[in-house]
């Protein structure tokens, strides 16, 4: 038996949701795949040695850093670009670096926002231009410049944003502790089931409740610095 379905019938495909597709794919070529975010010295030190331990850590940073830092200002970025206020994003993309806990994870906000801003410019998007000097670049300033420019909504930018971290970090674990594939697919989906909640949160949160202190994952990064032997580049 065979079955035909109408296109006329069909919604049709929006051309931003196949940018953001191609914004938050691991394909991007910024270079993302090799930073673990200090994951790698806390596999070295046996605090993450099996699929539980992973995932609460990915999650954990995912519920309580993520949701206060980088959701709400990614918001505000957004916003700064839709306004075409500079000033606000200046100020959003410097908070958000400063916010980064140690050198290594201020550098990768740097190398990965100058490589996003790279190739938005290269990708005809002007404004990125500027960016791909700019000694305080964030990844998540280039994100919301391009989330803006390829009419991207916001609550989805955000939602991608995360995912895009999450699955980063993801695939980190899986090489470092290491992990089976699917253990990785597990801890994915319970990260489905709580980036809903974490952008809702996050896009709730007051200029003055923006920020959050990660003790474990600052210590792990500065300790990755000076780790003699290591795959990852945080």
């Amino acid at each position: 038996m065979s079955m035909s379905i109408r296109v006329d019938s069909c919604p049709s495909v929006s051309p931003s949701l196949l940018r953001l597709l191609q914004l938050a794919s691991p394909a991007l070529p910024v270079g993302a795949f090799a930073y673990s975010q200090g994951q790698e010295w806390a596999v070295h030190v046996g605090w993450l040695t099996n699929e539980e331990q992973a995932g609460s850590w990915i999650l954990g940073l995912l519920n309580h850093s993520v949701v206060f830092l980088d959701i709400p200002i990614l918001a505000r970025l957004y916003e700064g670009w839709q306004r075409e206020d500079l000033r606000s994003v200046e100020y959003w993309s410097n908070y958000l670096f400063a916010s980064r806990e140690s050198a290594e994870l201020q550098a990768e906000e740097k190398q990965l926002g100058r490589a996003l801003a790279r190739l938005l410019a290269a990708l005809d998007l002007g404004e990125a231009r500027a960016w791909t000097a700019h000694p305080k670049v964030t990844y998540a300033a280039m994100f919301a410049l391009a989330s803006v420019k390829w009419e991207i909504p916001a609550n989805q930018a955000c939602a991608a944003y995360a995912w895009s971290w999450t699955e980063h970090q993801v695939a980190a674990a899986v090489k470092l502790v290491p992990l089976g594939q699917t253990a990785g697919q597990r801890i994915l989906t319970q990260a489905v089931g709580a980036i809903p909640d974490v952008v809702s949160r996050g896009l709730a949160v007051a200029d003055d409740e923006i920020g959050y202190l990660s003790a474990g994952l600052a210590c792990a990064s500065a300790l990755h610095e000076t780790q003699h032997t290591r795959l990852f580049r945080s």
